[in-house]
């Protein structure tokens, strides 16, 4: 070794600033590879290179400085590799860190001799890897190490390790995207992993475990870093009720510790405790339970609940835990059998002697039933072909058919059928199956049938349609008393042969009569049993808002079919959207934007609920001129041009930003305002040629 060089490492000034310790670093990494448990002998020097703390020389660094000084210009006691012999990498991965050596066996007594040390601390996500990762990342991080020696080696070299899986990582089927990667870096060497146990591997096993535990770096970091101190805060709401209160007496009857919050400072108070991020929009109790810990006002507990009432956030993103609104408005009762029918499918099953889908056609009269097994879901034009030879055939054209809003009933084609026959057509609302309740309920009937009598062999079920059919239309409903058949007929089918002659009926004459006292106490179960049943639905129902046309309401997303990235976190309703007709007390029909022209715009009166507009306001918002109010601007925000004109962006006095709106220059009175606003962004006079635009 150079005397001159060492005298100069010897007398290496201790560095004073973070940049010349870097500088060491720098000039000692080269020499790593010779100085045994470098990483752990220079580690509180690293640990000054960190920009998270302060750098503040220390004993631990100076000791540490001397050492790697002495290290530095003392000869290492290692064989010098050479690159026409065989080496031997020898690995071992513990819990902390990882160790390997590289050594040769030398001419002179064929022994193996160490010619480098290495060893690695694990990082945190290191440590989290499995026994089997660990132990390749030794292999992978040795070969890195001395890769200016192994890469392209005369003779293939050998790598021990205890891990005896590894013995097949090479020629191994299945990677992880990690072991793929180092399967790529492995193929620039040509090396053979071979298993040497574990009590034989105590070298690398040593140098593995040089880092103890405890002397892991912590991940944890102080929340409040060194210097800084807490302290209490004065929040802007605060300072704002304080210049209000200024120019306003404050009452006598204040609580302690609160202040008293001016008219024209309430509305920035309730937005400050209830859309805050430290509040995030709560109920009532939330908001109140903030805004008093520091103000007070006499009507606040009214005001914080209108205010609440009126936020588009809550209205939006809140599901609503109040009953389905709009009581039950059952259907009209007909008078006679078949005069009223109900359609829908019944689609999903498995195939049966070719059919897929049932035809459910229900008698709102008598509950009779006729299900009708389809190959599939018909068009239009073939419903209408099904329903004359299946059901109008047999008792007749009816004067109303109840459906869902299916294509086959929505259709031009269906309308103008029915039209023809003279029967109107009801649809049921948007997302509001209970409007045909009869068809669906008759659905669930021969779906339990069916799987009581086809539960075996599903394949089946069209065999068994008709002995459903024959089922439903036997036994007695709870709405009437009576079965189906009987309702229709006046008698009811004999199961046994002594009652033949009970069922005979001598006359045409004494038919009719039986068949128009059987419709009369039918009709008249069937009151008892829609006011029983309205009765019982509107105990867990209330009351829907009196809606009028071109009011603006929220749209329940319940149902409708939108695409969120997390339908969790997706609004519960949309809009505001407004109502253009009021088809019955329960549906009204809304104005849908393009976006939703797939959706049907007829609702039930439970998918919506009103916009509420908040009634909080400052007195001196607004003034009368001429008999006219005039609102008070707080500020122009944003200018457009609209036609020949322009428009202003208002924030106005004592109202919250949902109530910012575009206005024209011409309704703007006080024309400073326009000026100042246009002189703040350096724009010509509205009037002035090139003026803004």
């Amino acid at each position: 070794m150079d005397s001159t060089k060492v005298q100069a490492v010897t007398d290496w000034p201790v560095p004073d600033t973070r940049v010349a310790l870097q500088r060491f670093l720098g000039f000692a990494n080269f020499y790593r590879r010779f100085i045994r448990n470098f990483s752990q002998v220079v580690a509180p020097l690293t640990a000054l290179t960190s920009v998270k703390s302060c750098f503040r020389w220390s004993e631990s660094a100076q000791r540490a400085f001397d050492l790697l000084k002495t290290l530095f210009t003392t000869a290492p006691i290692l064989m010098t590799p050479d690159v026409s012999r065989q080496f031997i990498v020898e690995v071992d991965a513990s819990e902390v860190g990882v160790g390997a050596i590289l050594s040769q066996r030398s001419s002179s007594d064929e022994k193996v001799h160490p010619c480098a040390y290495f060893s690695h601390r694990l990082s945190p996500a290191e440590r989290n890897y499995d026994v089997g990762n660990r132990e390749l990342l030794a292999i992978r991080l040795a070969l890195g190490e001395w890769r200016q020696w192994l890469e392209g080696a005369a003779v293939p070299f050998i790598v021990w390790t205890d891990h005896r899986n590894l013995e097949y990582i090479r020629s191994a089927k299945r990677l992880n995207a990690r072991q793929a990667r180092w399967a790529l870096f492995f193929a620039r060497f040509n090396f053979s992993i071979s298993y040497r146990p574990g009590s034989k591997n105590v070298k690398p096993d040593a140098l593995s475990r040089l880092f103890d535990s405890s002397e892991v770096p912590s991940t944890q970091e102080v929340i409040i870093p060194q210097g800084r101190v807490v302290g209490a805060a004065i929040w802007g709401i605060e300072r704002l009720v304080k210049r209000a209160l200024s120019h306003s007496t404050s009452p006598r009857n204040v609580p302690k510790n609160r202040l008293f919050v001016p008219v024209s400072a309430r509305l920035a108070v309730l937005q400050w405790g209830h859309t805050s991020k430290l509040t995030a929009h709560p109920g009532v109790r939330g908001t109140l339970a903030s805004i008093r810990q520091r103000f007070w006002w006499p009507t606040h507990e009214r005001d914080t609940r209108r205010f609440i009432a009126s936020c588009a956030v809550c209205a939006q993103t809140k599901s609503s835990n109040s009953p389905p609104a709009g009581l039950l408005r059952p259907l009209p009762i007909p008078s006679r059998p078949w005069s009223h029918i109900a359609l829908d499918f019944i689609t999903g099953l498995p195939p049966s002697a070719g059919n897929t889908v049932i035809l459910t056609v229900v008698d709102r009269f008598s509950k009779a039933a006729h299900f009708i097994p389809l190959a599939k879901l018909p068009s239009a034009k073939e419903t209408a072909q099904i329903m004359v030879s299946h059901v109008f055939k047999l008792h007749g054209l009816p004067s109303d058919v109840v459906s869902d809003r299916g294509p086959q009933f929505t259709s031009q084609f269906w309308r103008e059928f029915c039209r023809l026959i003279g029967a109107s057509v009801s649809l049921s609302s948007g997302f509001h199956p209970q409007t045909n309740g009869q068809a669906e309920r008759a659905n669930q009937i021969v779906g339990r049938i069916l799987r009581s009598l086809a539960f075996r062999n599903p394949a089946s079920w069209t065999e068994q349609l008709p002995w459903a059919e024959y089922a439903h239309n036997s036994l007695p409903t709870s709405a009437t008393g009576l079965s189906p058949f009987h309702c229709c007929l006046g008698y009811q089918p004999p199961l046994f042969s002594s009652q033949d002659t009970e069922s005979n009926v001598p006359s045409v004459q004494a038919f009719m009569q039986r068949c128009k006292r059987t419709w009369r106490r039918v009709r008249s179960a069937l009151c008892h049993t829609k006011v029983r049943t309205q009765r019982a639905a509107n105990k867990r129902r209330v009351k829907s808002p009196r809606y009028i046309c071109g009011q603006r309401v929220w749209l329940s997303t319940l149902n409708l079919p939108l695409q969120s990235v997390s339908r969790k976190l997706a609004p519960r309703f949309i809009g505001p959207f407004q109502i253009v007709k009021i088809i019955n007390p329960v549906t009204v029909r809304l104005k849908l934007p393009p976006n939703l022209r797939r959706i049907h715009p007829v609702f039930h009166v439970s998918c919506i609920k009103p916009v509420v507009r908040a009634s909080l306001r400052p007195t001196l918002s607004s003034v009368r001129v001429e008999g006219a109010p005039v609102y008070r601007v707080r500020k122009l925000l944003d200018m457009r041009r609209r036609g020949r004109g322009h428009q202003f962006l208002v924030d106005w006095e004592g109202y919250g930003p949902e109530e910012r709106s575009w206005v024209p220059s011409r309704d703007v009175l006080d024309r400073s305002l326009i000026e100042d606003f246009l002189r703040a962004r350096q724009a010509p006079p509205l009037g002035a040629p090139g003026g803004a635009r």
